[in-house]
């Protein structure tokens, strides 16, 4: 037997333990890995240390290099999650749904853990304590494939939550890292279809097609954060202005950082420019079409790959559009199905867009940045879902769950004739 399929069959029986264990004792548990994170955050320091010298001298720069860091805010945060999710309610167990059938068997919808969750990502290292913790939660073991660029730091952090587990009688496989990091043992993971229930990746594009082309067991996906933010012809301008540069450079690095900027062609002349200086004094280069640059002219001239980039960058593409159904078909043609705002102050607009827009979250009046687990109240954030399946949209601990039937009865039968 392979040791990537030991390792499962270990998170698989530690899932039983998991399932079995009351609200209180979750709590305890998750607040017991904050403790110890905390305590251990000097070990978990010099360890991504090594790992940002590694990753410097490779050449990693922008995004990537900056979603490996950590310092002691970052990790400060990081126990602020693990505590916030031990407060959040508890899904498991919750009927969703009762009734009385005709013949008197009473049905109920019951949320019940998934079971193994494999967790496949990149460069961050807080997705170890995150995932970690949704995942226990919700009552599931936890396999844990980080990438190679913040291996000691994943290391680092997972001994210390694993710790916490031994010490609160739990078994320590509930919550496994993958240290093999050959992509043989990644896709043979991806396959265990018969131990794994669910596999999530959360890093690039090219990572997130990886899993989904490799793996048979099912797969929670967004490829990429296409966002827009469309600037009515009714909107607050600055409050406009607040939601782009919030959205675009408060974190340039995130996928729910704006990408898109379209303005109503009736507020162009007055918006742009002002736009474009605001953005100009954070270092944000434009790119826009030939209305925009008409008004702006040191914009730089934007193509059709433009408009479909997630530039994870102080990048952004502008476009003037003659009214909402020109925003709306810009998005619909562009959109990744992550996120979109519109700022305005016509009810009827914001109707119209949030009616018009199939993404997995729509803001109104509000910046893109919000378009996160935390900040919506699910506690630390798992992953984006754009593919519809159970989830859609920031996955928080309840979308680590799945209903199920129970029925209780009375010795009722389907078939009375066949009674003994």
């Amino acid at each position: 037997m392979s040791e990537m399929r030991t390792q499962a069959l270990a998170c698989r029986d530690a899932a039983l333990a998991m399932a079995e264990l009351s609200t209180d004792a979750k709590r305890a548990l998750l607040q017991g890995m904050a403790d110890a994170l905390l305590a251990g955050t000097a070990e978990v320091l010099a360890a991504n240390a090594r790992d940002m010298a590694a990753a410097q001298e490779k050449g990693v720069q922008g995004a990537m290099l900056d979603r490996l860091r950590l310092d002691q805010e970052r990790v400060a945060k990081i126990v602020a999650a693990l505590r916030e999710v031990a407060e959040l309610p508890d899904p498991v167990g919750i009927v969703t749904r009762r009734e009385t059938r005709p013949n008197g068997i009473r049905v109920e919808r019951v949320r019940v853990p998934l079971g193994v969750i494999a967790m496949i990502y990149e460069a961050r290292p807080n997705v170890t304590a995150d995932a970690a913790a949704l995942c226990l939660m919700a009552g599931n073991g936890v396999i844990l494939r980080g990438g190679s660029e913040a291996l000691h730091s994943n290391t680092a952090i997972a001994q210390l939550l694993r710790r916490a587990l031994a010490s609160h009688g739990v078994p320590a496989a509930a919550l496994t890292l993958v240290t093999d990091l050959r992509r043989e043992a990644m896709v043979e993971l991806l396959q265990l279809t018969d131990i794994v229930d669910l596999a999530i990746p959360r890093g690039g594009e090219g990572l997130i097609r990886f899993v989904a082309e490799h793996a048979r067991v099912p797969v929670i996906k967004h490829y990429k954060g296409v966002c827009h933010l469309y600037v009515d012809r009714a909107a607050d301008q600055p409050l406009a202005l607040d939601l782009l540069v919030d959205g675009k450079t408060s974190r340039p690095g995130v996928c729910n950082a704006l990408e898109t900027l379209l303005v109503h062609r009736d507020i162009a002349a007055e918006f742009l420019p002002r736009a474009a200086d605001a953005l100009g004094r954070r270092k944000v280069e434009l790119r826009g079409c030939e209305r925009s640059r008409a008004l702006v002219p040191a914009m730089k001239a934007a193509d059709e790959t433009d408009y479909a980039a997630e530039y994870l960058d102080l990048i952004i593409a502008v476009r003037i559009v003659d009214d909402l159904d020109a925003a709306l078909a810009h998005i619909h043609r562009y959109s990744s199905d992550h996120t979109e705002v519109i700022a305005t102050g016509d009810d009827e607009a914001a109707r119209r867009f949030v009616r018009g827009i199939r993404s997995a979250v729509v803001m109104v009046n509000a910046s893109s940045r919000f378009s996160d687990g935390g900040e919506l109240g699910l506690g630390a954030e798992i992953g984006i879902s754009t593919t519809r399946l159970h989830a859609y949209g920031p996955m928080g601990a309840e979308a680590l769950t799945v209903e199920r039937f129970v029925v209780r009865g009375e010795g009722q039968v389907r078939h009375p004739e066949s009674r003994s």
